[in-house]
């Protein structure tokens, strides 16, 4: 009885970063959303083709990047992207997601997103902050903690802002792509995946 119940897979990338973290919280978002869930922890090729969406982690952008190709996981990314999977890309899968990253470095993005990308953008005296942000969509602040974050500094026409810190966009949508400079796996509001959540019903 009740094996025919459709439970959505989300596939949260366990290539670095907070990957437990973004798995707790997409269960606790799963919960106050009440929608049967399962997260997975996608490592090898073929797992993200049976997921309905995916959550791309902070961590190190090049180092991700790297593992991302060598697994052959990037093409695998860039066609659920196209396909419409919702992603949900955070700190370092923000920069990963961009179309352009200022002074890219040794970083090539997958250019998935309409948007331009400064790594470091808080520079070093505010390498780890918290800010109340006001976030579309929300009806109350976002307490938000950065670390080390990048920020958006250039939006393409398709791309909708969300929430900024200052002059800086810290977060933004384009389509199925959610993109966010903080980390939302680090606080006990689960709001921002319950946004991520419901990208899943469009």
């Amino acid at each position: 009885m009740g094996s025919d119940r459709q439970v959505t897979r989300i596939g949260v990338l366990a290539l670095q970063g907070d990957v437990s973290e973004h798995v707790l919280a997409l269960q606790r978002a799963a919960v106050a959303a009440t929608m049967e869930v399962e997260v997975v922890e996608v490592r090898k090729p073929g797992q993200i083709e049976n997921c309905q969406a995916l959550a791309l982690p902070g961590g190190e952008s090049t180092t991700i990047r790297r593992q991302l190709d060598n697994s052959g996981l990037a093409e695998e990314l860039k066609a659920a992207a196209h396909s419409g999977k919702p992603i949900l890309a955070t700190c370092a899968g923000l920069v990963l997601v961009s179309k352009e990253i200022e002074g890219a470095g040794r970083v090539k993005p997958l250019g998935l997103m309409d948007i331009k990308v400064g790594r470091n953008a808080f520079g070093p005296q505010k390498e780890s902050f918290e800010a109340d942000l006001a976030v579309k969509g929300l009806d109350s602040p976002y307490r938000a903690v950065f670390i080390r974050a990048p920020a958006i500094v250039g939006v393409g026409g398709n791309v909708e802002v969300l929430a900024r810190v200052g002059g800086a966009v810290v977060a933004a949508r384009q389509k199925n792509l959610l993109a966010l400079a903080f980390h939302p796996e680090l606080t006990e509001d689960s709001r921002i995946h319950q946004i991520f959540l419901k990208m899943l019903e469009a």
